[in-house]
């Protein structure tokens, strides 16, 4: 769908009007939690009794190996089943305006016209995890508005894209022919997160082998025994529906409450505010105090860890 430009609707009335679905005061929330506004605050508690129902399915993995495109077809199949979608595309930021840069959402142009589907980008604004702060309010945001399944696509950094595991309920971790050499720089990092390991672009000569070292991985490292490796056409849909279906059964398989998902998603903004801070204290000049921190450090009178529960305690 073509995102509407943010109305001026009042918050007395905002969120009944997301509540009803309509796409304007949608976007209005989206911009509100992104920017974390002064109306935010309210707008956040207004929303809460309303939320944990959707289901976040998150899709990272190395750059090239189609994630824009299988979230693509992977919606398809979602509103098949009559299931309303709402998409957050993080993209690496504009050195200059701090906006998204790629815009995925040009990958995902098939829904331009279903008022069912809601795609918002969000710029990583330098967060190497794949995520940002923004993403998990803006979660709220559609949930809020009833989605059913909301997908969170990552920048496309790699292995560190593993703040995704703390954010979906569902991991899906790409890889595509011609990678195969990432796949052991990747093990200890983004495939031990995976709940679903997929093989996209599975047309392409060296897919056979590719899955193979998946399975590999699988077996010899410390990703989850049971997780399965599946193969994607994301192009022409193949193997899609059953990608769909794997994501469904797991879902069903835990026992996790929306308040416990909710709550992991909490931790994971309680880490990011406490390395913002401790960022902003180790980065004031001049401090002589943090001279004197890292001095101690030096001489091994402290460890790292150590000076940081200091620097958290006094800030």
């Amino acid at each position: 769908m073509r995102e509407p430009e943010a109305d001026s609707t009042p918050q007395s009335a905002l969120i009944e009007r997301v509540r009803a679905g309509e796409l304007a005061a949608v976007a209005r929330l989206l911009t509100e939690l992104e920017r974390l506004s002064p109306a935010a605050p309210q707008l956040l508690a207004e929303i809460a009794p309303f939320l944990g129902r959707a289901q976040v399915v998150g899709f990272t993995g190395p750059p090239g190996a189609g994630k824009s495109t299988l979230v693509n077809a992977y919606i398809k199949a979602l509103r098949a089943e009559g299931k309303t979608v709402g998409v957050l595309a993080v993209d690496p930021s504009s050195p200059v305006s701090g906006g998204a840069l790629l815009g995925d959402r040009i990958r995902m142009n098939d829904h331009t016209d279903d008022d069912g589907v809601f795609i918002r980008s969000l710029a990583s604004r330098g967060h190497v995890g794949g995520l940002t702060p923004a993403a998990v309010r803006m979660i709220d945001a559609f949930d809020a508005a009833g989605k059913d399944v909301i997908i969170l696509e990552t920048v496309g950094a790699g292995q560190s894209e593993i703040d995704v595991a703390e954010v979906a309920d569902i991991r899906i971790v790409l890889n595509a022919p011609g990678l195969g050499d990432d796949i052991q720089a990747m093990k200890s990092g983004i495939l031990d997160i995976a709940d679903i390991l997929v093989v996209n672009k599975a047309d392409l000569d060296g897919a056979e082998k590719t899955f193979r070292h998946l399975l590999s991985a699988v077996h010899l490292s410390s990703i989850k025994a049971d997780t399965p490796v599946m193969k994607t056409v994301a192009t022409t849909g193949e193997g899609v529906v059953e990608l769909a279906q794997q994501v469904l059964g797991i879902a069903a398989s835990r026992s996790e409450t929306p308040k416990t998902r909710r709550r992991n998603r909490a931790r994971r903004l309680l880490a990011w505010a406490a390395a913002d801070m401790i960022e902003r204290r180790v980065s004031k000049r001049p401090d002589a105090g943090i001279d004197a921190v890292c001095d101690d450090i030096l001489s091994g009178r402290m460890t790292p860890d150590e000076a940081a529960i200091e620097l958290l305690k006094s800030s």
